[in-house]
């Protein structure tokens, strides 16, 4: 989505215009909000940013789970990895800055080839894509030859290379579903795959679903059962919303899962005033609810992911002023391969 507040930063004319707009923004923790002097501090950094962005033609895309300072002040966009990715595609800038992880900058990377894509990240690491390279698929397919691999979307640009077709966690299910191999190899993530194959087994589906062993999100997988129970146990008629890759025992407990994009649309589009919550993924959709749905109750607490919340205001301004230093550069042949990978995905969820 485009950033709520992004055009109107690049009018404002003073700090405290800035902290007018910003004083109600929640930071990482419940009692953190913007002062005046955090915003004094921020001002001058915002426009050398803002500046930088017309001076180099440049579209920063911001995942929902980066710092609010990037989010609420030079962001033209803010979405997940995959929606972000689509937005810079139809895009006239020849720059595309991308505040997250690795994975999602080589993703933009594979989806604009023509395109410069700068990382700005300096600790751009991901549990879950870190947990398995190329080599590792490759022994697996001598393993397994003739089964179908699928590839979460937080793998590595020689991941996806190495793949049939890559997933996303808002079209995995219908891939599952629509894919016609019988015989499916799923990874990086332990959790997801679990999940999906209680879901092949649900719908009754004719297909069999190995599943990698040792990948996962540090941050879903956190959550458990006891505190979802402790919660409803407290807070009556509390509406449980889930990521996939949580566990199979959260997921089911869950009424709603979905997407970093999808929980974050359910909420803004069909949750009532008053109506209490429990978020079962990253803080930074909290953050922003507590802005875009402020008349909806979230209760208990998420978890921060480090290497998201690595992302700073300065690490931008210096890929800004020195893009060659930053810039996403792919094998040519890994490029093809892993564009395959992608554009299998949108055929088969089409």
């Amino acid at each position: 989505m485009q950033s709520l507040y992004a055009k109107e930063i690049s009018k404002l004319q003073s700090a405290e215009e800035l902290f007018e707009l910003l004083k109600e923004v929640q930071l990482d923790h419940p009692l953190c909000f913007y002062t005046l002097e955090r915003c004094q501090q921020l001002f001058p950094l915002i426009e050398e940013i803002n500046e930088l962005k017309k001076e180099k033609n440049a579209l920063i895309l911001a995942h929902s789970y980066v710092h609010p300072d990037i989010i609420y002040t030079v962001a033209d966009h803010t979405g997940d990895s995959f929606g972000l990715s689509m937005i810079a595609g139809h895009s006239e800038h020849s720059t595309l800055v991308f505040p997250s992880v690795r994975f999602m900058a080589e993703t933009a990377k594979i989806l604009n080839p023509t395109k410069m894509v700068i990382d700005p990240n300096p600790m751009g690491g991901c549990s879950l894509a870190d947990s398995i390279t190329a080599v590792e698929v490759r022994k697996l397919k001598a393993l397994h030859p003739d089964f179908t691999f699928i590839c979460y979307i937080n793998t590595t640009a020689e991941v996806k290379a190495e793949c049939d077709v890559c997933v996303t966690s808002s079209n995995v299910y219908k891939i599952i579903e629509n894919i016609p191999s019988k015989k499916l190899f799923f990874l990086p993530d332990t959790l997801m795959g679990k999940n999906l194959q209680e879901f092949i087994e649900s719908r009754r589906l004719n297909k069999i679903l190995k599943v990698f062993e040792k990948g996962s999100c540090y941050v879903h997988e956190e959550f458990d059962v006891e505190t979802i129970h402790l919660l409803k146990h407290s807070h009556k008629n509390l509406t449980i919303l889930a990521h996939p890759e949580c566990s199979p025992s959260v997921v089911a407990k869950a009424q709603v899962v979905g997407s970093t994009t999808g929980l974050m649309d359910h909420l803004k589009t069909h949750a009532k005033p008053g109506e209490k919550f429990l978020l079962l993924t990253e803080c930074g959709i909290a953050s922003r609810l507590k802005v875009e749905r402020p008349d909806i109750e979230l209760i208990g607490s998420c978890m921060v992911c480090k290497y998201m919340k690595s992302n700073h205001l300065e690490h931008i301004r210096d890929a800004l002023l020195s893009p060659e230093n930053y810039r996403v550069e792919l094998d040519p042949n890994i490029q093809a391969k892993a564009r395959k990978c992608l554009d299998e995905m949108f055929e088969l969820s089409s």
